[in-house]
């Protein structure tokens, strides 16, 4: 469970990024993050996983609030950030073994859990070589790998679908779709209306730091037009607001 109560974020004294945000994503099921360049997505993901301290307003993750428990928030989520150039120096094993020192993972779960997600993704081959040599896709199956090598009950990804080729893309989806029918939570933004509109249970919109719209995709179009597809309502939405 992720809550967000009256949330607020600002950079300086006219704008602010993210404006009384309210949010609740519920055990099992795959929420889409939405909103154009600009909107307050990332500036949202980054207070939800500790990277930024909000203004005002609480953030809870599984019942523990970000602020005043913060590593054990941490330890309750695996993070994918929207950019994978990180750690380029590190062996791709290296970094994996980086990841599972960090959540205190023991040797015998992180070689499953290694050896099962480098089959997946296709890596097996590279992880002995050094990040910098990845490329993009690589370095976004790598970091996706570390983030989910201590079997977090939450998965928080910023556009998570970036860079990977259509297998390693279909796989994640199918991930995802897993992870939250087992009765955790995917929390995801993303650029690509289509993915959203097939895989989430929930969205909400964003735009200027304020959430337009939340709820289901039955939801959003008996609100504003129905047999309009999500990118329309989208459209439509950010460009009036």
């Amino acid at each position: 469970m992720i809550e967000l109560i009256n949330v607020n974020k600002s950079y300086n004294d006219t704008n602010k990024a993210v404006d009384n945000i309210n949010l609740r994503i519920e055990n099992g099921e795959i929420f889409g993050f939405l909103g154009p360049n600009g909107a307050g997505k990332t500036t949202t993901i980054k207070m939800i996983t500790g990277i930024l301290h909000s203004d005002s307003g609480s953030i809870k993750i599984n019942d523990i609030d970000v602020k005043e428990n913060p590593l054990k928030a941490k330890k309750q989520f695996g993070f994918v950030p929207d950019s994978p150039d990180m750690f380029l120096k590190l062996k791709g094993i290296e970094y994996l073994n980086f990841m599972a020192d960090i959540y205190e993972v023991s040797k015998e779960d992180r070689k499953i859990k290694i050896e099962e997600l480098s089959k997946k993704f296709d890596l097996e081959s590279a992880l002995g070589d050094q990040i910098q040599s990845y490329s993009h896709g690589m370095r976004q199956k790598i970091i996706l790998m570390g983030a989910l090598i201590h079997n977090p009950s939450v998965w928080i990804l910023d556009e998570p679908m970036t860079g990977l080729d259509p297998k390693s893309s279909y796989i994640l989806k199918e991930m995802m779709r897993e992870h939250a029918d087992r009765g955790n939570v995917v929390f995801f933004s993303t650029h690509v209306l289509e993915v959203a509109e097939k895989l989430c249970d929930r969205v909400a919109i964003i735009n200027k730091g304020k959430v337009l719209f939340c709820g289901t995709l039955e939801e959003i179009r008996n609100h504003f037009k129905e047999n309009e597809s999500l990118e329309r309502i989208f459209l439509d939405l950010t460009e009036n607001e």
